[in-house]
């Protein structure tokens, strides 16, 4: 799906669009819950944004991974989910994503 970015007003903006912190957060949480098989381990805690002056900024994740599941795979795919999102719904770019597998869910099919 491609995504186009529109601005009737190009050039002749004027003022600035801030973004708390909380709604990047939120963007990066639902960015992870589309990846299949992995979720945060603690909403909370699991997501750690650092901002730079320049507009970009360095996410480090912590999930776990439902057993079966190539962690590389989901790694990878939770990277560019939280790349393409932030950047698609802020003026916010990504320097980093930084994911750690804190836990594997072993879950016993009844």
């Amino acid at each position: 799906m491609a995504h186009f970015r529109f601005n009737p007003n190009k050039g002749s903006q004027k003022g600035k669009v801030s973004y708390n912190p909380g709604i990047v957060n939120g963007i990066v949480a639902l960015a992870v819950q589309e990846v299949e098989g992995v979720s945060l381990v603690d909403n909370k805690k699991s997501i750690n944004l650092q901002f730079d002056n320049k507009g970009s900024i360095k996410v480090d994740v912590t999930v776990k991974v439902v057993y079966g599941v190539s962690v590389r795979d989901a790694a990878f795919n939770i990277q560019q989910t939280i790349k393409h999102n932030v950047e698609t719904m802020t003026s916010y770019r990504i320097s980093k994503v930084d994911v750690l597998v804190a836990s594997v869910d072993i879950r016993k099919e009844a």
